[in-house]
């Protein structure tokens, strides 16, 4: 009965922490995150020209995760957590033990993030019996030409037949796991969007249609949609900046930290060359990172002038009125 607690307890706790930092200005933390995000891997198989790791700018070292240090991070903080995202940059797939991750998880929902170039028959059958709550698919285009235009050495047709792929296996199986086509709407392809309705429709998944995340923001006029609601950013003094009003205070740094595939902690997704590091889990547990003076130190420049920290200056959290 206390074990099925612990999960509620923390959120209430964690809660009141981010509330009460947010109007005191106090940067400490009660409890421990809700959610993590797990890197399995920075590799890639595709160049998406706005992707950190794609575009070759990703300045760290490649690689893939241990399953030992999963086991050490599931086992310190895997009670707490409602869910884990075993993805932040990179193709998780392309880890040779992808399927052990999920399994390793307890009773913690998993959630992936794929460009679909790995959902064989064989790897959509083991997906729909993993147990992963839900897969989420990049789809940027309804056909080859414009699909590949930013998903570079991307397949569309290879894309579509893993779709329907996991969709079969999901059905023929009995499976409760949850399929969500997303794409990121840009200039290219926003007239495309009731095709790949379609495709969700027929598929029964979800749709998600986000803004782009632009790493060039020269490039940002380029890839801009039409609509308002999908655009992230606004032209100032002759360049783009994000639409974000930036308020001084961040629930990131509160509730969803991300561990990279070599173990450094780092404050959020939006740290992708892992320029915060407020620690290591070969050396340290969690718990010492997450309560540390380099979080605190951290979560105190948020909250005193968050415009100040360049990975802020990209971020979506307290941006309104775009879909992200």
């Amino acid at each position: 009965m206390i074990h099925h607690l612990v999960k509620p307890a923390n959120f209430f706790v964690a809660g009141y922490s981010f509330i009460k930092s947010s109007v005191t200005g106090d940067p400490g933390v009660y409890g421990m995150p809700l959610s993590i995000g797990v890197e399995l891997t920075n590799n890639c198989n595709l160049q998406c020209p706005e992707c950190v790791t794609g575009s070759g700018l990703m300045k760290r070292k490649h690689g893939y995760m241990d399953i030992k240090l999963y086991d050490k991070i599931m086992k310190e903080i895997g009670p707490y957590l409602f869910n884990v995202n075993l993805y932040f940059q990179g193709e998780p797939m392309l880890h040779p033990g992808f399927f052990s991750f999920i399994s390793k998880a307890g009773n913690t929902s998993t959630i992936v993030s794929t460009n679909g170039h790995y959902l064989t028959e064989e790897n959509s059958e083991n997906i729909a019996k993993s147990g992963l709550k839900k897969l989420i698919i990049s789809i940027d285009g309804a056909d080859q030409e414009t699909y590949s235009a930013y998903r570079k050495n991307g397949n569309f047709s290879k894309v579509i037949d893993g779709i329907k792929n996991v969709a079969f296996c999901k059905k023929k199986l009995n499976s409760s796991l949850k399929i969500e086509i997303q794409v990121l709407i840009n200039r290219l392809n926003e007239k495309q969007v009731p095709k790949i309705k379609e495709l969700a429709k027929e598929v029964k998944a979800s749709l998600k249609l986000k803004s782009m995340q632009i790493i060039n923001k020269n490039d940002a006029g380029k890839w801009m949609p039409s609509e308002d609601k999908f655009i992230r950013y606004k032209l100032n003094n002759g360049g783009y900046t994000v639409k974000n009003r930036l308020p001084d205070r961040c629930a990131r740094l509160w509730f969803n930290p991300v561990v990279t595939w070599n173990g450094k902690v780092i404050p959020c997704c939006f740290d992708k060359n892992a320029e915060y590091i407020m620690g290591d889990l070969n050396y340290d547990s969690f718990r010492d990172i997450w309560n540390g003076p380099k979080y605190r130190i951290f979560r105190k420049s948020v909250l005193a002038d968050r415009s100040m920290i360049e990975i802020c200056r990209n971020c979506t959290s307290g941006l309104t009125g775009v879909k992200y």
